[in-house]
């Protein structure tokens, strides 16, 4: 999570105990937090009761309780959202987003530009470098290409791929089109396309980018 969220240009620090991360919140004032209820130290319900007693900084719970006890306790506690485990990471950005805009952080989270290895994608003017140097893409390798970075390292299914490239205009894509994309994306981001080393293909799931300088 903290990799995908440095992606899209949050700046991230982490703590694997309750104890450790009262300590982190003290110490660098974050403009929201992302708390799990299952610590192996402190209960989550404490945590959230003793951060909310001196700042109003936006806290998300992400927890695998599920039931509607834990979810009311923790946002009487002062919780300001609560997402269920599994979860989609594109679902948890989105929440971001909301409780920044309401905290009034809204214009510090976004960003202009994603960097993965050699690739440095502009958001604002829809461009794209490899090793410094303009790289021509469709409006549709485009889209596939930030969708990738943005979910560095994961595994995104061909179903996800095609449901987050299925634009506002609902122009078609299906799984045809899409490995046409892939493939001609290969052709401009590989040094070798038929031997990737950004776009992999994950074989019975789909695709996964990988952060390499070629």
């Amino acid at each position: 999570m903290s990799k995908v969220l440095k992606n899209h240009g949050y700046k991230t620090v982490t703590a694997s105990t309750g104890k450790e991360g009262l300590q982190l919140i003290s110490s660098n004032c974050p403009d929201l937090i992302l708390l799990d209820l299952g610590l192996p130290d402190i209960d989550g319900q404490s945590i959230i009761r003793s951060v909310r007693s001196w700042t109003s900084c936006p806290i998300i719970v992400i927890s695998a309780r599920t039931t509607e006890t834990d979810k009311v306790l923790a946002l009487d506690n002062g919780a300001d959202d609560y997402i269920t485990k599994p979860f989609m990471l594109g679902e948890l950005c989105s929440r971001i987003r909301a409780q920044l805009r309401r905290s009034g952080m809204g214009s510090q989270e976004k960003t202009t530009f994603l960097k993965s290895g050699d690739i440095t994608i502009d958001l604002l003017g829809s461009k794209v470098w490899l090793n410094g140097k303009t790289l021509e893409l469709t409006n549709a390798e485009y889209r596939l290409l930030c969708l990738l970075v943005k979910n560095e390292g994961l595994i995104m299914t061909r179903e996800k791929i095609l449901d987050e490239l299925w634009d506002s205009n609902k122009d078609f894509v299906d799984d045809n089109t899409l490995s046409v994309y892939v493939r001609r994306l290969r052709e401009k981001v590989e040094s070798n396309p038929s031997q990737p080393e950004h776009l992999i293909t994950v074989r019975g799931f789909g695709y996964q980018w990988k952060e390499v300088s070629l």
